[in-house]
């Protein structure tokens, strides 16, 4: 009788998702597939043969950017909504929301984290809409499937548990959440992760999860896929590692599974594919604890703000190549002396601060001036030195874990991340080297869709010179060197942004400081 029902279940399930073949469409489908924390020299014609042929056919962009900080929620968020973090709210994975918890940091994907902070904010737990959003003002269906949390991110609205048009699958778990049990009976339980090393079966399921179930019958006019690997494997063994080569080829296969699919239902010709990284990534050669340095400078620096943050206490998140620092009552005379003791460690790059401080860059520089944004936030040092597997760019980070992956930093392999996209939309065989960011994912589509009216309204641009189709074209294009520095009777500090910036749009290369002693 169970099977019998089952059964019943599973038709009853595929009829909901694929019962909307008749609606209208626009006549070209977008698809993007996120490889989180895919650095873009690991392509190749043998690591990744589907990304390198895609790459070929249409537009691999040289000069592509993530959002600082360089770190997966930030550029999620960035990529759903054309939005630089300033005006999304989300600028780190983890954050200091006292109106969600007055105490602890909080993970800013988590669903239960996203329900409260729409429940404190009357539904601007996010300050822009995203592309789904936009979508289903429209009357058009989406499908977002992720294995990693930050798919829900991009369709997070509640769902009744009745027949919905637009599903989302992130990590396993499904808005409407009856969709859950239907996924389970075709696939399988979601997969756990393989003996703590790589979250490659998660991937694949979550894959197969979106071309033969959430498909159904007509793909929408957006859908969105995002992978949990390599960033997952490079966390744990560092980039270049044989465990991390083996996540990236697991990703190309699934990206093959996708344009298959396509292939098969007689779509590829009508569908845009884009496959962006949310950010790059770096080996740790230093590790260090923000928190406990400030300790024992003589600061009441802790990790949680435990009975509220008082008048003068420092609370410490780690984002891993860049730390928030957030001062009790917004004390100027503590935010004073911690910016000036960290600019004399070893350890510090660069410098942002709420309020102007010498030989700092306002928040604004970097796009993170969001409402609720700490009163300093310190990007790592980092260099261009090799890895013990050769591989080049080598990080600072407030993290526990050295001589394994991590993000987060200014650092130009932090900094720079992987666009691919193709389809009939798109230049044939092009190589694009003018700036681009994660921030212009969300126009572009958009105006792929034929809603330029709010393809204009996002800070990201469209990227018209990869287009075969009428769109804006580049007015400006230049990049500068910006710099701040602060003398003290002990040397001077100095650091530097190099920004680049078209047509208005903003994308920072990479940043980096220095104290040098006794300098007059």
């Amino acid at each position: 009788m169970r099977s019998s029902l089952s059964v019943l279940f599973l038709f009853a399930f595929l009829s909901i998702v694929s019962g909307f073949a008749e609606e209208a469409v626009p006549p070209h489908r977008v698809v993007v597939v996120v490889w989180d924390g895919m650095r873009p020299d690991f392509i190749s014609a043998e690591t990744t043969p589907n990304l390198w042929k895609l790459a070929a056919e249409g537009v691999f962009f040289t000069r592509h950017h993530p959002v600082y900080v360089s770190a997966t929620e930030v550029n999620g968020t960035a990529i759903a909504t054309g939005a630089q973090p300033a005006h999304s709210f989300v600028i780190a994975n983890v954050d200091y929301r006292p109106a969600i918890n007055p105490q602890n940091a909080i993970a800013i994907e988590a669903a239960e984290v996203i329900r409260r902070g729409d429940e404190v904010s009357g539904g601007h737990y996010l300050g822009r809409p995203t592309v789904a959003e936009i979508l289903h003002q429209h009357g058009w269906r989406t499908a977002i499937a992720g294995s990693k949390p930050i798919a829900m991110l991009h369709d997070r609205s509640r769902r009744p548990n009745l027949p919905d048009a637009s599903p989302v699958l992130f990590e396993g778990s499904t808005l409407p959440p009856f969709l859950e049990r239907g996924l389970v009976d075709m696939l399988g339980e979601f997969p756990p992760i393989a003996d703590d090393k790589d979250k490659i079966a998660r991937d694949a399921w979550t894959t197969r999860a979106l071309t033969r179930s959430l498909w159904g019958r007509s793909v929408p006019p957006f859908s969105l896929l995002w992978f949990a690997e390599p960033d997952f494997s490079q966390h744990g063994t560092a980039p270049g590692s044989a465990q991390s080569l083996r996540a990236v080829r697991s990703c190309d296969e699934n990206l093959g599974l996708v344009l298959a699919e396509l292939d098969r239902r007689t779509l590829r010709q009508s569908t845009d594919v884009i496959v962006v990284s949310d950010h790059g990534f770096s080996t740790i050669g230093r590790k260090l604890d923000v928190a406990v340095e400030l300790s024992a400078a003589g600061f009441r620096a802790e990790r949680a703000a435990l009975g509220g943050l008082k008048n003068g206490d420092v609370l410490v998140i780690g984002e891993g190549g860049s730390s928030l620092i957030y001062v009790g009552d917004h004390d100027p005379r503590t935010i004073r002396r911690v910016a000036s003791y960290i600019q004399v460690q070893d350890w510090c790059g660069v410098v942002f601060s709420r309020n102007a401080l010498p030989g700092t860059f306002a928040l604004e520089e970097a796009n993170i001036a969001s409402p609720q944004a700490p009163d300093i936030v310190v990007s790592l040092r980092w260099s261009g030195g090799k890895s013990e597997l050769g591989i080049p760019g080598l990080l600072t980070a407030d993290s526990p874990g050295k001589n394994v992956g991590g993000h987060g930093s200014l650092s130009p392999f932090d900094m720079h991340n992987t666009l691919v996209a193709a389809g009939p939309d798109f230049r044939k065989g092009m190589t694009d080297t003018v700036p681009s960011g994660n921030t212009d994912v969300a126009p572009t589509i958009l105006w792929l869709l034929g809603l330029k009216e709010e393809a204009g309204r996002m800070d990201g641009r469209v990227l018209g010179e990869a287009l075969a189709v009428d769109a804006p074209a580049i007015r400006t294009n230049a990049t500068r060197r910006i710099s701040a520095s602060r003398r003290t009777a002990g040397g001077e500090w100095s650091q530097y942004l190099q920004v680049s910036e078209v047509n208005g749009v903003r994308y920072l290369d990479e940043g980096d400081g220095a104290f040098t002693v006794g300098v007059r």
